[in-house]
C-alpha cells in the first residue's frame, strides 16, 4: 500500500453532520456515492487523477450535496458519515442507517 493510501487511510473518520457544518459553509464538502471507495476516491484527488474524478463527475458518483441533502442533513444533525479529508476538500458518504 502506497504511504498516501497509508495516510488517507489513518485520516478516515466517522464523523456527525454537526461536525461537517463549518465544512459545507466554505462549500469544500463532495459527496461521494455508495458504490465508491472513500480511499479510492481520496487518492485520486491527491494524485491529481483528472480522468478518473471526471469520470465520476460525469456520471453523478462524486458532487456536491443538493440543497435537498443539506436540508435533510440540517434537520438531523447526528446524521453520521464516513469522512476523509483531502485539502481543500472533506469527502463525505453518509452510513446507512442501522
Amino acid at each position: 500500500m502506497s504511504d498516501l493510501r497509508e495516510q488517507l487511510k489513518e485520516n478516515l473518520d466517522e464523523a456527525e453532520w454537526d461536525w461537517l457544518i463549518p465544512h459545507a459553509q466554505r462549500d469544500v464538502i463532495i459527496v461521494v456515492a455508495d458504490g465508491l471507495d472513500l480511499l479510492d476516491v481520496g487518492e485520486a484527488i491527491a494524485t491529481d487523477n483528472i480522468p478518473s474524478v471526471q469520470n465520476w463527475i460525469d456520471e453523478q458518483l462524486l458532487a456536491k450535496p443538493s440543497p435537498e441533502q443539506l436540508g435533510n442533513w440540517n434537520g438531523d444533525r447526528t446524521k453520521r458519515f464516513n469522512a476523509l479529508i483531502v485539502e481543500p476538500y472533506v469527502l463525505v458518504q453518509e452510513k446507512a442507517v442501522v
